[in-house]
């Protein structure tokens, strides 16, 4: 099949120990593409209404998306997907590694598990067999050593793996799925439900090709674009003098260029924005109630990218990337580190107040062998020290921890007792909100203003009352709590008007004030970002790629290279945002009121903070949700999709025929 895609997927049924194949028609990827898209609609027809979370009838899906292995660049994300056991939502988690071109190699464009296994299992499949196989041996192992004993016994191709560490399988609500060690599908818990199925790990090891239709054009387009990767930006090497001016005038602010952050993605990784974000108050710190200011020089030295870029002994490329924005790091006499990612260094310091870079590494590492979320485990244990702070939670409650702003050691025994579910960590281990219903409950005290999430996934390390974006589309989208979904910021970086008709173009530089006053432009780029981010998620594609701006990455051409047809921008558009409705439509499906969904007070700036870069600020998020949701054709008041929308979108008859819900 010449068109990018593989034309079938695998179900996997744990209960029965049986696997089958799916083939799909056609209009399935001309309407869905694969990746995001497929999965929302495999998901949407398969699960039923009010399904637990953790039983048997979730399901958990596999996706890479479509124009993986097919000559693009920037193209190796895969996604894992199911009803998320934390939010109760639509679960989705995006990653990168080496995962995604396997699945696809393995001749699938998903992989979707039902059921629960008696016993601990692993799925095996190459180019010719599929199989379930018994991980007894592998229960109990972090996800380093897993891979590392299913590398080793491979007697062929050397396989890729994705697989849950212990934070899984103790179904911590906060745990990930690992690939390639390090690299983690991390947010919306799906991590406990492979746990709760027994699931240990998947290992892929074919070697089929994917065909993309018109292999040359492919080529061109990719060399293009790559010419664009290498080229430096023009003001890299002048963004500290660009910062010293905005901070002088601080009511006027710029738009970030896709040539400058991949550069600086080029050098340092996602550290390289540590101290841009601290500085326009983009970095929440000391669990959102700080600033800059509370940091002070010391502390502020701490988040230097070059400490972080000091023992790295090795860049990392996932597939398909020409940039290599990860590492592996050492640090006193430790190997095969992960250097931290942005959010990491923010979420294991800042955010706690703590200055110790090695503990940060340290804890990474901790974190990413057991399987569990680095943003929610930071945002989970800042949450326990305000509790500390505030007196809802004493040393007898905690075992003797001293959980204190920046005491690094207790906070290293906060996170293992996490991870093992001991003492103080077993409370926390389910994530903030779940945490505060236990202490609500036992102390009658109000701790849930301390649990900043939104639908009980812990908030990113982006604050909203810096970009209004986040804040919106971490409240108003499907998977709340998500920064990767949209934001002013993203809009700017993505460029669409250049190739998409009709959307707002944002200026270079523009006051400060104006990124909070509502108005359709502002309405119609939210709407903009969460269909272009809905699309590239199907397509495989990194946002990092994306931010590389609409004119320089070859996306669309790209799509349409690799299936044969002749879509436009606006109707690639369009099926992102059938693919956003349709996610949300699954969320009313199981109950969800998206009001539910919205972000703690504290981040939408209610109480205002008293210093630093967001003073004073606070966001009118409940108009700017009613907004957005009327801009996607959904009832502004409910967030309901409404009929007209549905049909407009050709998804009406699918919809009603398994029970979905809408507006009249």
């Amino acid at each position: 099949m010449n068109r990018g895609y593989m034309g079938k997927i695998l179900w996997v049924d744990l209960s029965q120990g049986k696997c089958e194949e799916e083939v799909l028609p056609e209009e399935v990827y001309e309407r869905f593409l694969s990746g995001m898209g497929l999965a929302a609609y495999i998901l949407y027809k398969n699960i039923p209404p009010k399904t637990d979370p953790l039983g048997p009838n979730n399901i958990l899906g596999f996706v890479p998306g479509l124009l993986t292995g097919t000559g693009s660049l920037f193209t190796g994300r895969w996604m894992v997907v199911g009803k998320s056991p934390l939010t109760g939502t639509w679960g989705e988690a995006n990653c990168g590694g080496d995962f995604s071109p396997a699945i696809k190699q393995c001749g699938y464009d998903g992989i979707f598990f039902k059921g629960i296994s008696e016993n601990p299992v692993y799925l095996y499949a190459d180019h010719g067999k599929v199989e379930l196989r018994d991980a007894s041996r592998l229960w109990g192992k972090d996800t380093f050593e897993t891979v590392e004993i299913l590398t080793k016994d491979a007697t062929g191709k050397k396989p890729c793996v994705a697989c849950i560490g212990p934070a899984g399988e103790r179904l911590s609500l906060i745990s990930g799925i690992a690939n390639d060690k390090g690299r983690m599908a991390a947010r919306s818990g799906l991590g406990a439900v492979m746990g709760s199925k027994n699931l240990k790990a998947v290992v892929l090891a074919g070697s089929r090709r994917v065909i993309p239709h018109d292999r040359k054009k492919m080529h061109t387009l990719s060399k293009e674009c790559n010419e664009h990767v290498k080229a430096e930006g023009w003001f890299f090497w002048r963004w500290k003098h660009i910062v010293k001016i905005l901070r002088i005038i601080p009511l006027v602010q710029m738009r970030m260029s896709g040539n400058i952050f991949k550069d600086l993605l080029r050098k340092w990784g996602t550290t390289g924005t540590n101290w841009l974000c601290i500085e326009f108050g983009d970095a929440p710190i000391k669990n959102w109630d700080g600033s800059k200011a509370d940091l002070g020089p010391r502390r502020l030295k701490s988040t230097d990218p070059d400490l972080f870029q000091e023992g790295v002994t090795a860049n990392y490329h996932c597939y398909s990337c020409p940039l290599g924005c990860g590492g592996t790091i050492e640090i006193k006499g430790q190997h095969d580190l992960c250097k931290p990612e942005y959010e990491t260094v923010i979420a294991l310091g800042g955010l706690l107040m703590n200055d110790d870079v090695e503990s940060i590494v340290f804890i990474n590492d901790l974190l990413n062998r057991a399987g569990m979320d680095t943003i929610s485990a930071g945002g989970t244990a800042a949450f326990a020290v305000e509790c500390f702070e505030k007196g809802i939670l004493t040393a007898s409650d905690t075992g003797g921890l001293e959980l204190k702003w920046g005491n690094t050691k207790d906070l290293i025994q906060l996170f293992k007792d996490m991870i093992d579910r001991q003492g103080i960590g077993d409370l926390l281990a389910d994530g903030s909100k779940v945490a505060t219903q236990q202490l609500d409950a036992k102390f009658r005290k109000n701790s849930i203003q301390y649990a900043i999430q939104a639908g009980g996934q812990e908030l990113a390390m982006h604050d909203g009352r810096w970009d209004p974006g986040y804040a919106l589309h971490s409240s108003a989208e499907p998977a709340p709590g998500r920064h990767s979904m949209g934001s002013q910021l993203y809009y700017g970086m993505f460029e669409l008007w250049e190739k998409v008709k009709g959307l707002p173009e944002v200026n270079m530089f523009y006051l400060k004030s104006s990124k909070y006053k509502r108005n359709k432009e502002k309405a119609a780029s939210a709407r903009a970002c969460s269909c272009y981010t809905q699309l590239y998620n199907s397509a495989g594609l990194c946002m990092f790629g994306a931010f590389m701006g609409a004119s320089r990455l070859n996306f669309f051409e790209w799509l349409n290279a690799a299936t044969g047809w002749q879509k436009t921008p606006e109707e690639y558009m369009e099926i992102g945002k059938r693919i956003q409705t349709l996610k949300q439509v699954f969320n009313f499906r199981h109950g969800i009121d998206p009001w539910a969904l919205r972000v703690s007070e504290r981040a939408a700036g209610n109480p205002p903070l008293k210093e630093g870069p967001n003073k004073g600020i606070q966001l009118p998020l409940d108009q700017m949700m009613k907004d957005y949701w009327t801009e996607m054709g959904w009832n502004g008041q409910t967030g309901k999709p409404t009929r007209a929308t549905l049909e407009q979108l050709e998804i009406l008859s699918l919809v009603e025929s398994h029970g979905g819900v809408w507006e009249d």
